[in-house]
This record gives structure tokens, C-alpha cells and sequence, in this order.
């Protein structure tokens, strides 16, 4: 069946990929039901997508400023610091940072902003008296390329009214916020970035074995494909805080995998590892292994328990062999009382952005990419369906050891 504009639903998934001087980026979206009778496309990408049948690809570029708004210089404004909401921010339990990303409804005696303003603007620049805040879309700056895949042609049933839905508005709320503001680090460290709610003993906290998955099934299927994409045959890869599965594609035939993790009796369930090995990142960083000893390193939905994450990731580049690769993946769920500070204060994309000044700090990676997938379905038997229409949305930041580490 033909995607039409008057007759037809369609299930699309939609890549968005653009690059900024820190890495390479692409953005995963899902949506369900296409309406070309009610929502709103940009008419290129409309083009490109009418007439398609399921399984079809497109591809279309837009130059900066195109499918987003464009960016401009009035966007930039000087603010006083007497315009920001204190009683706000520290209902929020938030500080403002350089570089960092805020609520417009913490600023006052602006047209348009009210309280309830969930918009997010940027805190460009900062001093005692003022700050420099950058109302830009995060993108305005970025050639952008769609490109995608039809999933699915429905025919409609009649058509009596609905929703209108700006599908490109909604995949690129967030995309963006993981680049540094004008090529200036941002100041995620702060204060006590590493604090955390719990800070006991994490052998303690972990010292029950918890058999449970943290992402629904759609969710670690996609980071599946993400580590069956990026590892090769014959790997030696070592699972970075690892616990009773390891999401590595059953079909890849790798070579050794090893578990280092904070419970036994997770690691010895976990099928797919062949060493396992109980130590403690956040008391001792350094890896008890060999310079050299893996092709790869993955860390699934774990990196934000690090409380020495500069330490930990100079370790994962000296055990990586040169070239190797530090997959990180993560979504936006977590142990509450044993995840820092810093990770609980940002953004969802704002994350790949800290995740990034980790492998920046390093100065051991290079090829630094972001992922980010959202919007595909929740499986109807999840235990969450009925309170929560989507999947766990997933994200990635992955670099690979320079040849000559330490050298920029």
C-alpha cells in the first residue's frame, strides 16, 4: 500500500544525523501514527516520504536553519542575575552553571515566560550580576540529514477530526543539548558533581543480588543492535560494571568476555562470561588487568554510579588495545540513592554531553559518537505499559583509544 497524504497512517522511523567539533551525532525516533491529513511535515521531507511503501528508505538534507528555527544573533540576550527565580532554583535543587540547560520559567520579567515554562534555554554565560542566556534551538546551527525507514502502511478507517502533530518538533527536543557552547567546556564539575544521596559502602547497597531487568525489552534490544554493530567477531571485550546479563548479541561469536561487577552472584547467572571478576570502581578505579587485554569495553546503564569517572575511564583506555573502543549506553532510569549528583541534576541529552567530557578529560579517545533512540513502543506485557506509553529511551556515547594515548 502507498503512503499517501489523505488515506493511509504509516509507522516511520526517522535518523536524524548531524556532526559538531566534539563528535558525531545521530538521533533515533519512533513514531507510530503518520497523519499527512493532519500533521505537520517540512514539505521536503514530506516529499520524501509520500508515495513510499513499507520498507522503503529516504533520505533528505537540510541545511542549518532550515528544520529548526534559524539561528540568530537576537536569540543571545544579556540578563540580569536579579531576573533569575532563586526560591526556584532551589525548589528545583539546581545551581546554575556555565553551559548548562534550564527551565525558561526560572527567568522573570520577560515577554512570553511564564512560571510553568519547561522550555529549556541556555546558561551561555555566567557572573555574580548577570548571565548570558542563548534561547537558540540547540540545532539552529547544524546541517541536519533525515534519513529513515517506512515501517508500516495502515489504511485509514474514515477520518472525523483529531490531533495534528508536528512529528520533527518532537524528535528534535533535546537533540543538541550534548555539544559544548561555542566550543567551551561546560561546567558540569562544580561544587560536589560526584556526591550521591547514599553514600555508604556500594558493597553493602549491592550486596543483595537483584535479577531484575533495569530497561524493557524494546529498549535492550536496541542496545543490543548498537553492541552488535559496534563490536567484531572475535572481540575480547570486557562487560564494565556488570551484573546478570550483558545485552551482547547472542549471534556475534566473541572472544573471551569479562564481567567486572559488585556482585557475585549476578556475575556467576550471567551466561555470556567467560572470567568474572568482583571489584569496586568507586574504592579503587584501576582495573585489575594488563595494558592492552580487550578490543572492547562496554558499559551498560551503569556509568552514572562512577564517583571517579576520570580515574575509571584513563583505565578502560589503558586496557583497551589501541583503537579499541568504550562503548557507554544508558537511559534515564536509575538507583536514585547511588547515582551522582550531577546525573540527576541534567538533561536526558545533557548526560551524553557530561558522558563526553569524560572521554574529553581522557585525552586517550578520538571518534567520539552520541545515539540517542525514543519513541518506539512499550511491549503490551510490560509491567509499565499501562502507565507508560514508550519504551525506556536509550542512549550512547562510545569513542576509540587513540593510537598513541595521552596525545591529542
Amino acid at each position: 500500500m502507498l503512503l499517501t497524504s489523505e488515506d493511509a497512517f504509516a509507522a516511520v522511523d526517522f535518523r536524524f544525523h548531524w556532526q559538531s567539533p566534539e563528535a558525531v551525532h545521530t538521533e533515533c525516533f519512533h513514531t507510530d501514527r503518520i497523519n499527512f491529513w493532519r500533521d505537520l511535515f517540512p514539505a521536503k521531507l514530506q516529499c520524501a516520504l509520500l508515495g513510499k511503501t513499507a520498507g522503503e528508505r529516504f533520505s533528505v538534507a537540510f541545511p542549518a536553519g532550515t528544520l529548526t528555527a534559524p539561528h540568530t544573533a537576537g536569540q543571545l540576550q544579556a540578563l540580569k542575575r536579579l531576573q533569575v527565580n532563586d526560591r526556584m532554583l532551589a525548589d528545583l535543587n539546581i545551581t546554575l552553571r556555565r553551559g548548562r540547560f534550564y527551565p525558561k520559567g526560572i527567568l522573570r520579567d520577560l515577554p512570553g515566560i511564564f512560571s510553568g515554562n519547561n522550555e529549556p534555554f541556555r546558561c551561555a554565560d555566567l557572573s555574580d550580576s548577570h548571565l548570558k542566556a542563548d534561547f537558540n534551538h540547540c540545532l539552529s546551527a547544524a546541517d541536519l540529514v533525515v534519513e529513515g525507514i517506512v515501517r508500516e502502511v495502515r489504511a485509514k478507517h474514515g477520518e472525523l477530526g483529531g490531533t495534528s502533530n508536528d512529528w520533527v518538533e518532537a524528535a528534535l527536543k533535546g537533540p543538541g543539548m550534548q555539544v559544548r557552547w561555542q566550543g567551551q567546556p561546560t561546567d558540569f564539575f562544580s561544587g560536589r558533581p560526584f556526591a550521591r544521596e547514599d553514600q555508604s559502602d556500594d558493597l553493602v547497597f549491592y550486596e543483595k543480588p537483584r535479577l531484575v531487568d533495569h530497561l524493557d525489552r524494546q529498549a535492550i534490544a536496541v542496545i543490543t543492535r548498537l553492541y552488535e554493530k559496534l563490536l567484531a567477531p572475535g572481540d575480547r571485550v570486557l562487560d564494565l560494571m556488570a551484573s546478570w546479563k550483558s545485552h551482547l548479541p547472542v549471534q556475534l561469536k566473541l572472544g573471551k568476555v569479562t564481567g567486572l561487577g559488585l556482585n557475585a552472584a549476578e556475575l556467576d547467572a550471567n551466561p555470556r562470561l567467560d572470567e568474572r571478576v568482583v571489584h569496586d570502581l568507586n574504592q579503587d578505579p584501576r582495573l585489575p588487568f594488563a595494558d592492552g587485554s580487550f578490543d572492547a569495553v562496554v558499559c551498560t546503564v551503569s556509568v552514572e554510579y562512577l564517583v571517579q569517572p576520570f580515574a575509571v575511564f584513563r583505565e578502560v583506555a589503558r586496557v583497551l588495545k589501541a583503537g579499541g573502543r568504550f562503548i557507554t549506553t544508558f537511559s534515564n532510569r536509575w538507583f536514585p540513592p547511588k547515582a551522582i549528583r550531577v546525573w540527576q541534576e541534567t538533561h536526558e541529552f545533557e548526560r551524553m554531553g557530561l558522558v563526553l567530557a569524560y572521554f574529553h578529560a581522557s585525552k586517550a579517545f578520538d571518534h567520539l559518537e552520541t545515539f540517542s533512540m525514543r519513541g518506539l513502543p512499550r511491549p503490551a506485557d510490560d509491567k509499565y505499559a499501562m502507565q507508560l506509553l514508550y519504551s525506556d529511551p536509550v542512549y550512547a556515547v562510545w569513542g576509540q583509544r587513540r593510537q598513541e594515548s595521552g596525545k591529542k
